[in-house]
């Protein structure tokens, strides 16, 4: 029983040093470097609940029930809620749920990100399903976490396969060389704005212009979706993982983060939203990696490696006379 899903902020990328323990991998229990991105993870509140009923044109909400909502969150400056909660509701939800009207259960959460390293005081406001076979144990576990707060490892655990949301980075209004990857045209061709267009945009019939054909226009800024990404680890004490100086354009992670494998999409300080994978690799490992090392050598410009007293204090060692 858990919610399906959470959410972060991209904070930075770094790489760890663990045991690889994929199966069949050619370096299966062998040392590895592997790049990761590090998620500022603070706490979601849970701000409502909600009761939907399946019907021929999808789910409908049939009611809500709100907490009462901390001054500190500024939901107001979302959408305007309820002054004093309405939690009242519950109790018309559980009628909803005994007559076994209600087939699904969700949660309206709220991300805090004053307690993240992002310049905003806005919360991003979404609604995340809550897991479970039985409608009558999913409305009791909304009901327990109604009004607190849920963190990554309520949700998620070490080791896991996840599918990973995000607005990618914005680059503006681009031809079709940069955005489609058209040939440029050689000095032999029509060399109007240097051949960096298409030879033709379609023949005479139909007589219209195909949405196959390669045009100029907005590249970049929109929401993608990578699917198998792997969590590495979750902790609650962000200097584990924040480099020497903080993250260029970022700064300090002070509480909670997520280590994923790999890249993400969307700059620094992004919204980034985590849910169970929909088709995990059916070979992928089971449990937490063993990470023997995570970087925090500085990013600020070039600097030296990583000494060996720095790497031997993080595993607990000493250094060699």
């Amino acid at each position: 029983m858990r919610v399906q899903g959470f959410a972060g902020y991209k904070a930075g990328m770094t790489h760890v040093i663990m045991i690889d323990d994929w199966p069949n991998s050619p370096t299966e229990g062998e040392e590895i470097a592997v790049p990761v991105t590090v998620l500022d993870a603070p706490p979601l509140y849970v701000a409502a609940v909600r009761a939907y009923a399946a019907t021929p044109d999808g789910y409908k909400c049939l009611t809500e029930a709100w907490a009462e909502l901390p001054e500190e969150l500024e939901m107001d400056r979302v959408f305007t809620v309820p002054k004093d909660g309405t939690a009242g509701d519950l109790d018309e939800i559980e009628e909803l749920v005994d007559e076994g009207v209600v087939d699904e259960i969700r949660v309206i959460v709220a991300t805090q990100p004053k307690k993240a390293g992002v310049p905003k005081k806005k919360p991003d406001v979404m609604e995340y399903r809550i897991g479970g076979r039985d409608v009558r144990e999913r409305f009791e576990y909304a009901v327990e976490i109604l009004g607190e707060e849920i963190r990554a490892s309520d949700v998620f655990e070490e080791g896991e396969i996840v599918d990973v949301s995000g607005i990618t980075k914005g680059k503006g209004f681009q031809g079709v060389v940069k955005r489609w990857g058209v040939t440029i045209q050689d000095r032999k061709a029509q060399r109007k704005q240097k051949g960096r267009h298409v030879g033709s945009i379609g023949p005479i019939t139909p007589s219209r212009v195909r949405w196959t054909v390669p045009m100029a226009g907005q590249m970049g800024y929109h929401q993608r979706t990578e699917h198998n990404k792997r969590i590495l680890k979750i902790g609650e004490n962000g200097e584990e993982v924040t480099p020497k100086g903080g993250f260029v354009n970022y700064g300090v992670v002070r509480g909670d983060y997520i280590l994923i494998h790999g890249t993400v999409p969307g700059p620094k300080k992004r919204l980034i939203r985590l849910r169970p994978a929909v088709r995990p690799p059916k070979n992928a490992p089971k449990g937490a990696p063993e990470i023997l090392y995570i970087s925090r050598t500085s990013q600020q410009g070039v600097r030296p490696k990583a000494s060996e007293e720095d790497i031997l204090e993080q595993l607990g060692g000493t250094a060699s006379a």
